[in-house]
């Protein structure tokens, strides 16, 4: 039994070696910083083994997805006016995402971890009318934050 713990040990851990070599070989190629321009109502960002920054100013915004999977994105939101009904799917794959929400939105996160964590640090409005962004938030030994 110790031999095949042993053996898949080393299996797991020559994959991850490889996969990191390819990934320096490919940095820059992984990296997908977004969609369009800043004034589009749906962001998508998605770093991989790399890092992304993106700010959106949309006066409708809609949502969008992010994903960081062993890379980190931050998500500014902070010059962007929410449409009704906006949502955002964040995934955290052995990497980190940081979104700033506009001030003066309702947060709603609804979430699923293994080893990971969200921390949600928007102060709640007192407007029951005011906006509100629905976040889904799945992470696998990442982690999301979101602040205003």
């Amino acid at each position: 039994m110790i031999r095949l713990l042993r053996a898949s040990l080393l299996l797991l851990l020559g994959a991850f070696a490889g996969l990191a070599g390819a990934a320096v070989a490919l940095r820059g190629w992984l990296a997908w910083r977004g969609t369009g321009h800043p004034s589009d109502d749906v962001v998508e960002v998605m770093a991989i083994f790399d890092g992304a920054q993106v700010e959106t100013r949309s006066s409708t915004l809609r949502g969008g997805r992010v994903l960081a999977w062993f890379g980190g994105v931050t998500l500014d939101l902070g010059g962007a006016t929410l449409a009704p009904g906006a949502e955002l799917d964040v995934r955290a794959l052995f990497g980190g995402v940081r979104v700033i929400v506009p001030p003066g939105c309702r947060v709603e996160p609804e979430r699923r971890f293994i080893l990971g964590g969200l921390s949600v640090s928007a102060p709640a409005p007192t407007d029951p009318d005011a906006p509100v962004l629905r976040v889904r938030a799945i992470g696998l030994l990442g982690g999301i934050s979101i602040h205003a």
